[in-house]
């Protein structure tokens, strides 16, 4: 049951906001309501409203707002004095955390990783990538991908294709050549085949790289999903070239697509791998930056921040990892409900003739324009489904959905932008006008 918020007297005060938050905000402004609820893949806000939540903090909350069994594990912590903030002392949280890491996500997998704990956010991760790369090779340039996002600090910044984002720098961010994604010209033209050309040719202008920093699916991008060809033919050339692969997988990781990395079954290995977002399992700040042992020649304290050993995210990330992914049913049941969501949004594209993006959980539908992404999104906020938008011109429309959401609340809120699609596209039969199912029949009081 889907309950829109009804206009009350005792609305909070927003105004503290205006007066006081930076003009930077963006999500607040698209879905103006002060929440103070969230549990499962619902959110509450102070008006009585209740929304279903096709965000998951930007793929923050892969396994819900406070999962009991995490919520639970951090509660213990706490309650038991558990150390807070230990700089990158050893703690029984950290500790506990690598073994989990070790046994029930790397072994199992074949990877042989050390895990570089940096700042708490995953731009964080991105820089000590590109920074241990530069360190290794002894080389500046990092060869970066056409509508990639890794961040927003100077160096994850430059490898970031975005241009409003860019623009914010204020100064030249430099050393990054930004080659043509996968199918950037469209299926006839391999882009693979592009950058070993250039890569081959002296006079090319492009630099010996340090480092190729891709994302196999593009989550602010455009939801862009590489394939397994094209990725291991970029795998083959940072090997040939010299260069360290570094998979961005602060997205589409931590089984977005399915496995818990984005890579898995694809025949190659990074040499290093980005983790953040929902590393945590409930939201808490935590990015991980994984390495070839062989590349670990850090001095001690050479890349550091106060921030690097947030052992409350520890506790819920290592209660994340026994919860599901010891268990290797949850991958299969993520993987089916991937196949789910895709077969919907497929039909709903050839419905109003559009087209999709992605893989796994990670997937949308694209609209060909930020304007009409934008008034599907708000009409799908006024129903009570929370939802955004991506892509370069923000045409995409985004679905992040809870990864243990149910098949019946995922049909759910599905039908609820299906519906808003039908009120701002005609579909290819203009006889078929009226959606799948009205707003009252999805149970959303008046």
């Amino acid at each position: 049951m889907i309950t829109r918020p009804k206009p009350s007297a005792k609305a909070p005060d927003t105004k503290i906001y205006e007066r006081r938050e930076s003009g930077v905000r963006s999500y607040s402004r698209a879905m103006p309501r002060q929440f103070n609820k969230a549990q499962g893949v619902w959110m509450h806000d102070n008006e009585g409203g209740r929304y279903l939540d096709f965000l998951s903090g930007c793929s923050s909350l892969n396994y819900g707002h406070n999962h009991p069994v995490l919520k639970q594990a951090l509660v213990d912590y706490i309650a038991g004095d558990g150390v807070t903030h230990a700089l990158d002392l050893h703690t029984d949280a950290k500790a506990e955390f690598l073994s989990e890491l070790e046994n029930v996500i790397l072994k199992p997998r074949g990877l042989n990783y050390r895990a570089m704990f940096t700042g708490p956010t995953g731009t964080n991760a991105v820089e000590a990538a590109i920074k241990l790369a530069r360190k290794v090779t002894g080389r500046e340039m990092v060869v970066a991908f056409t509508n990639g996002f890794h961040g927003m600090t100077l160096g994850a910044l430059a490898c970031t294709g975005n241009a409003g984002k860019r623009g914010g720098a204020g100064v030249p961010l430099s050393h990054v050549s930004h080659e043509p994604f996968d199918g950037y010209y469209g299926p006839d033209v391999d882009t693979a085949d592009l950058l070993e050309q250039r890569l081959a040719d002296p006079s090319s202008g492009l630099d010996a790289p340090a480092a190729f920093l891709v994302e196999t699916v593009q989550g602010e991008g455009g939801l862009n999903a590489a394939s397994p060809e094209w990725l291991r033919k970029i795998a083959a050339l940072a090997k040939k070239h010299g260069a360290l692969l570094i998979v961005d997988d602060i997205q589409a990781g931590c089984g977005r697509t399915g496995g818990f990395f984005s890579f898995e079954d694809m025949g190659f290995t990074p040499d290093i791998v980005t983790l953040a977002k929902s590393l945590s399992g409930m939201g808490l700040p935590f990015a991980l930056t994984l390495l070839r042992p062989e590349l670990d020649v850090w001095s001690p304290g050479e890349h550091n921040g106060t921030f690097r050993g947030n052992n409350h995210a520890f506790v819920t990330a290592t209660a994340a990892l026994r919860t599901f992914w010891a268990d290797p049913a949850f991958a299969r049941d993520v993987t089916r409900r991937g196949a789910l969501l895709e077969r919907r949004l497929e039909d709903m594209a050839k419905r109003f003739d559009l087209s999709t993006r992605g893989r796994g959980m990670m997937r949308g539908i694209n609209v060909g324009s930020g304007d009409v992404a934008a008034k599907i999104t708000g009409i799908c906020f006024k129903e009570g489904l929370i939802i955004e938008t991506s892509g370069a011109h923000d045409e995409i429309v985004k679905v992040l959905a809870p990864l243990v959401i149910e098949d019946a609340t995922l049909e759910l809120g599905l039908d609820i932008l299906e519906n808003a699609v039908a009120e701002t596209i005609a579909p290819v039969d203009a006889s078929d006008s009226t959606g799948r199912q009205t707003s009252r029949k999805l149970g959303i009081a008046a």
